[in-house]
């Protein structure tokens, strides 16, 4: 039987995205509207509003819908926001965050997932955003940004990447490595160089490709 899109996706933000406690009416909204299903690899279309992490190419996955509600949601992101996501993988996130913020600069290493993510934006007419072929840990940014969206697990928190958050500005991370993880948000002072970090929930997600390790000590 076809798949009732619109139905699907209702579903998807009512009883998926809500009942994870997401309930700002912007991070609804945007994901009510931005069409996951055009960022699905057609194989897996049917399982578009699926409460899974859909496969990509390179043994990557899209985030579930619950946790992009939650990472969108603790950004708190507002309309003047220059946001940086590490990991762009199928696009759909970036579009959720261009719909949130002013700009998004999307670092995405594999080059044939960094392609097809910008025709899914460009088909969308989503402009605000650019999508570079670079690996996060080598990468050296021009500007400071308000948001950063990590999409791919860590060890331990990069301080690389919170040195390139603005004054006030925000991340989201998942650090530690299976089964103790848990996603954090990291907030820096408006003012000096301090930061503050909230344990927000316990995840599982993929490391980042080229995520260092910390040092273990041997007896």
């Amino acid at each position: 039987m076809p798949v009732d899109i619109e139905s699907a996706r209702h579903q998807m933000v009512s009883q998926q995205v809500r009942a994870w406690d997401v309930l700002d009416p912007a991070v609804l909204g945007v994901m009510g509207t931005v069409p996951r299903e055009r960022f699905v690899p057609p194989q897996f279309g049917r399982l578009a509003f699926a409460d899974t992490a859909i496969p990509l190419s390179h043994g990557q996955h899209m985030l579930t819908p619950q946790l992009a509600g939650r990472l969108l949601q603790s950004l708190e992101i507002t309309p003047t926001d220059r946001i940086l996501e590490i990991g762009t993988g199928s696009g759909f996130l970036t579009a959720c965050l261009a719909k949130l913020g002013a700009h998004v600069t999307s670092l995405e290493i594999r080059p044939d997932l960094a392609e097809a993510a910008r025709g899914r934006l460009r088909d969308l007419g989503i402009g605000n955003c650019v999508i570079l072929t670079e690996d996060a840990f080598r990468w050296q940014p021009a500007e400071r940004f308000d948001c950063i969206a990590v999409g791919g697990s860590v060890w331990v928190p990069d301080s690389a990447f919170t040195d390139w958050l603005a004054p006030g500005g925000r991340m989201f991370v998942v650090v530690g490595e299976t089964p103790a993880m848990e996603a954090l948000l990291i907030r820096r002072a408006t003012s000096g160089t301090g930061f503050s970090r909230v344990s927000l929930f316990e995840t599982v997600l993929p490391p980042l490709d080229n995520a260092p390790r910390p040092e273990r000590f041997v007896f």
